[in-house]
């Protein structure tokens, strides 16, 4: 069976469940490998095997620098192997690592895949395209395939494998280690899990009425055991942070529950969460584009709606 090389993230919370959800995609395509820079720990082997990883490759030296080592460490590894495809979880990181790696490879490459499976032994892929408009199939020709998958895409799925693990030495290029992450500051933690990964994301817009205001997103977030989201145009008023910018210029996500309170619905936002699962919009106006979108609309005051929904939830867990 040809082997697809998976790109996993190793936080110190585990690994990344998109990194599962890499290795689920990866099944349908042949035999999963997981890459794994950096230092790896029992635990960390045990969760890929889990999710089906035949064989983990750990790429030590890779600390404290950016993406490029990873790239070649992948490049390295696709050299022995001659894989059917890479696959990278999509965001910032993410695609450089596979801009990268595909023009190393002579690869074809496809970018925020919401699906990918193999027809006719070919590599195929379906993604959004036109701000969501439209799904897209594409396939990949080329020997091996470059992929990155948007995080929710795909379930992740247990099937138990007691994975091989083999070191991989590197020999990286001065340009990979010509700059190195000298410090970093870590985000506070919220105790809320991370936007691009959570199943619920709560998102409010203009229609919050001020940074004050905005609490209300938080409580029914925090009610539902979600991520809060955000409009540029709140970014943009400071109300809350840009890392916290769904839409076009911001994160794309694809939770099983999208809530947007206050938000009209531009096109701009819409592409970063029409994926969505289950869409529920709340907004005065009843005439607001992102009601063409929603599963479930209603038309009122966020400021009254929301709460009565934390209060309601809040009986229902007791």
């Amino acid at each position: 069976m040809s082997e697809v090389l998976v790109l996993v993230e190793n936080t110190p919370q585990g690994i990344r469940k998109s990194s599962l959800e890499l290795l689920t995609a990866a099944r349908r395509l042949g035999s999963p490998s997981a890459v794994l820079c950096g230092a790896a720990d029992d635990a960390a082997v045990a969760t890929l095997g889990e999710y089906g990883a035949a064989t983990v490759y750990v790429v030590p030296g890779t600390d404290g620098y950016l993406s490029v080592p990873a790239a070649e460490a992948i490049v390295d590894i696709a050299g022995r192997t001659n894989p059917v495809a890479v696959l990278v979880t999509s965001g910032p990181v993410g695609k450089d690592v596979a801009a990268r790696v595909a023009v190393r490879l002579g690869a074809g490459i496809v970018t925020d895949a919401t699906d990918v499976r193999s027809e006719g032994g070919v590599v195929t892929t379906s993604q959004t395209v036109v701000s969501g408009q439209w799904v897209a199939t594409a396939q990949v020709t080329s020997a091996t395939a470059v992929v990155t998958v948007r995080p929710n895409a795909i379930a992740p799925e247990a099937a138990p494998a007691t994975p091989a693990v083999q070191t991989v030495d590197v020999a990286f290029s001065a340009a990979a280690t010509g700059a190195k992450i000298t410090a970093s500051n870590p985000k506070v933690s919220t105790g809320r899990p991370e936007l691009t990964d959570a199943a619920v994301v709560v998102s409010g817009g203009r229609g919050v009425g001020s940074e004050e205001g905005f609490g209300v997103i938080e409580r029914l977030a925090d009610s539902l055991g979600g991520a809060v989201g955000a409009t540029r145009a709140v970014t943009d008023l400071h109300w809350v942070s840009h890392d916290l910018q769904v839409g076009q210029t911001g994160k794309t996500v694809a939770p099983s529950l999208y809530v947007a309170a206050g938000i009209s619905g531009a096109i701009q936002h819409r592409a970063g969460m029409q994926s969505s699962k289950t869409i529920v919009a709340v907004n005065k106006d009843p005439k607001a584009p992102i009601f063409q979108v929603a599963d479930y609309g209603v038309i009122g005051d966020l400021h009254k709606v929301l709460p009565a929904l934390i209060d309601e939830i809040g009986k229902r867990k007791g």
